[in-house]
This record gives structure tokens, C-alpha cells and sequence, in this order.
């Protein structure tokens, strides 16, 4: 029996059915607390509860407004901090700015680490993340991270698929990593789209690497933001002969035009999680949201009962949902 009495899980308004769905899996409520606005638009904070000596946990991803729920998150720790917790950890399943780990020409800032400092300076002395874009911008912490991956849960829903004849396919070079991770857990081979960018959000296939002719091809990546390279990806799979495409991404943006992108595509499903809250306006008879519910609510527990977190993904399963 968990005993809650130190344990505090709070949330903004980036996600708040994520939250729920959280506590709901631990078995405990959300604490009260005020996350608003001021008339001049500045962040107001106002904590309902004692929380001196808890552990506080703040459910917060950095999706869009990304700015304004960065501040909600970095003012929440303040707030906590101030109001003497013992000990708080954001939990933020879609770290923003995350692809802004490096510089690749002069004069670019690297958003990533200055999000990782203010954290920091803010009060936090944990993060809890799902994804990261980049492996390495655990580094740019000097205090814990606990990196969950998505590829577990994926992997459960693609396996009721029953398909017969799989092969996971990486969007790019970069991505071989995770698709080789998804792969082992399907027990399927590789394919790699070797691609470039002429411009950001811009993408040309310039080749395959591996064999996709009548095979069921999983296209996996971390994030779908407008869409373009991933259609352009199941173009190229559908052209090389693959008898049906399915896509599995950790974060889904979705910002316009994706949606109308994956109707129009030959992808069958798109399959995201819900790290980023998905509005009615952005749901489609092709997009297919898991839960990362049981396994965030799983590190949550195992990290206030000071247990091993590398275990948790041997007893959480996918929770699908059409949207």
C-alpha cells in the first residue's frame, strides 16, 4: 500500500487529462492549486494546500502555447520551492525546444540547455521525460532525468496488429537508434529513408536503405510536427512497393497542415501518445492515441518509493483510444 501523505502531484493547463489519468493510475487526487492569469497576461500561481516536506511531482509538457507553459511550469516550482517542499520533480513529457540541441551554423542559440538552466535555477531537482528528441540533452542537466521511452507501449499496440510481415522503418539517418529499439521488441528488420532538408520543415527522400516490397512498413519517429517529411516518407515506402504503412510517433504536434497531410497520405494510422494534449480540431479516423498514463504514473511511484525506474516497463500496457 503506497502511502501518500508526503506525495503531491500537481499540473497546468498544458495537459490536464494526461494529469488525471495519472493520478487516477496511482490512486491518489490532484492537489488544488490556481494556474492562471493576471489582467496584464503574467502567470498567477496560487497553491491551495500545504505542501511543506511533500514531495511534489508537477505534470507540465512544454507543448503549445510552448512559452506560456513553460513559465506556468518554471512559476509552479517557484511556488513550491518558496512554500518549502521537500523535494520537486517535473514531470514533462514533451520537452520543448528540444530540437535545438546544437548549433548548426553561426549565431544560433541552444534553446535546449537554457531550458535545462532555468529549470534548474527555478528550484527543480528532477526531470521525468519521455523522448527526448536528442538522447544527449540529458546531459545539459546537472541534476537527475529519467528518460522513458514510448517504444514499449508502441510496440504492445503494433503486435495486435498481427502483421505478418513487418519491417521497421527510420525517417532518417538519426532515427536508426528507435527504430532499431521498436524493431527488437517486434522482432522485425530495419529500413532507413536516407533523406535531406533543403529548408527547415522541408524534406527530399533521396534514397532506401533496406528492402520494404510487400512488407508492412512501421514508420517510427519521435515527433510529427506538420507532417510533411513523415507523407513524403510513406510516399516513397508506397512507391518501393510496401503492401501497407503505419506510423508511430512519441509527440504529436500536429500543426496545420498535418492533418490533411496524413488523410491525404498513404499512411493506414497514425499512431502518437498522448505527452501533448491532441483538441478535437486536430482528431482524425486515422490518428490512434495510447496513454503514456500507466508508465509516467509508474515512474511517479517508483520514484517516490525511491525503487528502480528501468524496471516499469515490464508491467505497463497500451491504452488505445480512436480520436
Amino acid at each position: 500500500m503506497l502511502d501518500t501523505k508526503r506525495l503531491c502531484i500537481l499540473t497546468g493547463n498544458a495537459n490536464p487529462q494526461l494529469a488525471q489519468e495519472i493520478v487516477d493510475y496511482i490512486g491518489v487526487e490532484l492537489c488544488h492549486a490556481f494556474v492562471g492569469h493576471f489582467n496584464n497576461g503574467e502567470t498567477q500561481v496560487m497553491i491551495g494546500e500545504s505542501i511543506r516536506g511533500k514531495d511534489v511531482f508537477i505534470i507540465q509538457p512544454t507543448s503549445q502555447p510552448v512559452n506560456d507553459n513553460l513559465m506556468e511550469l518554471l512559476v509552479m516550482v517557484d511556488a513550491c520551492k518558496r512554500a518549502s517542499a521537500r523535494h520537486i520533480t517535473a514531470v514533462v513529457p514533451y520537452y520543448a525546444y528540444a530540437r535545438q540541441d546544437r548549433k548548426t551554423r553561426g549565431r544560433e542559440p541552444i534553446s535546449a540547455k537554457l531550458v535545462a538552466n532555468l529549470m534548474t535555477v527555478a528550484g527543480v531537482n528532477r526531470v521525468v521525460t519521455v523522448d527526448l528528441h536528442a538522447g544527449q540533452i540529458q546531459g545539459f542537466f546537472d541534476i537527475p532525468v529519467d528518460h522513458l521511452a514510448a517504444a514499449p507501449v508502441l510496440a504492445e499496440y503494433i503486435k495486435k496488429k498481427n502483421l505478418d510481415n513487418m519491417v521497421v522503418v527510420s525517417p532518417d539517418l538519426g532515427g536508426v537508434t528507435r527504430a532499431r529499439s521498436l524493431a527488437d521488441r517486434l522482432d522485425s528488420p530495419i529500413a532507413i529513408i536516407e533523406k535531406r532538408r533543403p529548408a527547415p520543415g522541408l524534406a527530399e527522400v533521396m534514397s532506401l536503405i533496406g528492402d520494404v516490397n510487400g512488407k508492412d512498413a512501421v514508420i517510427i519517429d519521435d515527433i510529427v510536427d506538420t507532417a510533411g517529411s513523415l507523407c513524403e516518407g510513406a510516399k516513397a515506402l508506397k512507391a518501393r512497393g510496401a503492401r501497407s504503412i503505419y506510423a508511430c510517433c512519441t509527440h504529436g504536434i500536429l500543426s496545420d497542415p498535418a492533418i490533411q497531410r496524413i488523410d491525404d497520405s498513404p499512411i493506414s494510422e497514425l499512431i502518437i501518445t498522448n505527452t501533448i494534449a491532441l483538441p478535437k480540431e486536430k482528431h482524425s479516423s486515422k490518428v490512434v492515441c495510447l496513454s503514456m498514463a500507466p508508465a509516467i504514473g509508474e515512474a511517479i511511484k517508483r520514484i517516490f518509493t525511491q525503487t528502480s525506474v528501468s524496471q516499469l516497463f515490464d508491467v505497463v500496457n497500451a491504452v488505445a483510444t480512436k480520436v
